[in-house]
């Protein structure tokens, strides 16, 4: 019998090794290969009979990139709207679609939702590899969901999956979970990286050659990344991660990668009795402040896909009682608020160095994106004076090393979405301050930081 050959895959990289080594030489990962069984070749399908079984193949036309059929890709609504939006409008046909999330996020309960409201006009395939149909069926019930016309299949192998698809033909087939599935020739077990790799090849072939939407939910691992090996995330359209801890009755919908629309696009969800449920004004629920204003405390406005979101920071300095003291972000890159102070004391004139610095985001949002860095700034200087800031002020804008006041995107966007919300006062890099100020709204355009500690 001829030898199985067999690989040795970085699961966080996903290159390849002939011999086991504790270095991925790609990445500089410790201990992160796994073996791989290869399957062997079909007698006689050596390189030249491979060329000629795809004669067929290579004679086909070389088309001018110009002469492109341009026409609108046709989309198909989730029925949820904030789900539509991370996708780029809506559910592509032949696309591959990876859900991620830490368990009890509403994965699960969220593509149940998305099934039982499509069945109604769609034909759906829903595969659950990890929960029985009696479970799957109790929970459609205790969200009160429409449960005629959804096709239902426990069954963790892809052959059997594959085969049971080309029968129904279904128009979205639903993968719960891609971590479940295992292929016969695979000599390992489920949820390993051979396992996980060709299973999600198999299934997305089916989708592209059947134009199938193809949705596969995923684990993720302690820091937050997808599970499996990286090239899962390099075979599929889109990978989306539904974030929320279980003690926040909200959840965010964020898009990691997307080629049928914008990336880092954010969808926001309320976890009810009755399911999720999107929130239509993501701004008022990250705005529940309090009557009287605490001094650390500043509204900030960021972008989030394609639209500003008015989200509160909040930031307390205290006097250290340790020889180093400490910077503790959540929300925010905790490197970047180091290098904040820094520029504060600085071109600020104020001195944080032996004082405890902890900064929040409200919500659970996580803030990207550097348009944050004059809110932060100003609220720590709010909390070090004790001095509480207007109510009605709101604050965006990056700040560089030499003081200065950048430009962030979509400036007049972001400054009519607080004028829509009641604010009355904006602190805004110069490049960003329209020729017209929304009316009642005092717009303040500064070039320097010390500019707008001077504008408190």
């Amino acid at each position: 019998m001829a030898k199985a050959k067999s690989a040795f895959v970085c699961t966080e990289c996903g290159a390849e090794y002939r011999k086991w080594q504790g270095q991925c030489s790609s990445c500089q990962e410790w201990n992160t290969l796994s073996e791989v069984h290869l399957a062997s070749a079909r007698p006689g399908g050596g390189a030249a009979s491979g060329r000629s079984g795809y004669a067929g193949d290579l004679s086909r036309e070389v088309i001018d990139l110009g002469n492109v059929d341009l026409s609108e890709v046709p989309r198909m609504s989730s029925t949820f709207a904030e789900f539509d939006r991370v996708l780029g409008g809506g559910l592509v046909p032949g696309s591959a679609v990876l859900l991620g999330g830490n368990p009890g996020a509403g994965k699960s309960t969220l593509l149940l939702q998305t099934a039982c409201k499509l069945a109604q006009q769609r034909r759906i395939l829903y595969v659950t590899g990890e929960e029985s149909l009696s479970q799957v069926a109790m929970r459609a019930h205790r969200l009160q969901l429409p449960t005629n016309g959804l096709k239902m299949l426990a069954e963790t192998s892809v052959e059997t999956i594959l085969a049971v698809a080309e029968r129904e033909k279904p128009e979205i087939l639903v993968i719960d979970s891609i971590q479940t599935m295992h292929l016969e020739d695979i000599a390992s077990a489920p949820g390993g990286v051979a396992q996980v790799r060709e299973s999600a090849a198999a299934l997305t072939r089916f989708a592209k050659k059947t134009n199938t939407v193809l949705l596969l939910v995923g684990h993720v691992t302690k820091d937050g990344s997808l599970a499996g090996p990286k090239v899962l995330e390099h075979m599929i359209d889109a990978s989306l991660l539904l974030e929320g801890g279980a003690d926040s009755r909200f959840r965010t919908l964020r898009g990691q990668k997307n080629r049928f629309g914008a990336v880092n696009e954010l969808g926001v969800f309320a976890m009810l009795e009755q399911g999720l449920k999107e929130v239509k004004n993501p701004s008022a629920i990250f705005l529940s402040r309090q009557e009287v204003q605490a001094p650390g405390s500043l509204v900030m406005v960021v972008w989030e896909g394609t639209r500003p979101i008015l989200v509160e920071v909040q930031a307390l300095v205290d006097e250290s009682a340790l020889g180093n003291p400490r910077r503790v972000a959540v929300g925010v890159d905790q490197n970047r608020l180091a290098m904040l102070l820094a520029v504060l004391n600085r071109h600020g004139g104020l001195f944080t160095g032996d004082q405890d610095v902890f900064l929040n985001v409200v919500g659970g949002v996580k803030v990207l994106e550097t348009s944050a860095d004059l809110a932060v700034l100003l609220a720590v200087v709010s909390s070090l004076q004790n001095r509480a800031l207007p109510k009605e002020l709101v604050v965006f804008g990056e700040v560089g090393l030499s003081g200065e006041i950048r430009p962030v995107p979509s400036g007049q966007e972001r400054i009519a979405e607080a004028a829509k919300h009641g604010f009355l006062r904006a602190i805004v890099p110069r490049a960003n301050a329209p020729k017209q100020a929304p009316k009642g709204m005092e717009v303040i355009a500064v070039d320097k930081l010390s500019d707008a500690l001077d504008a408190l």
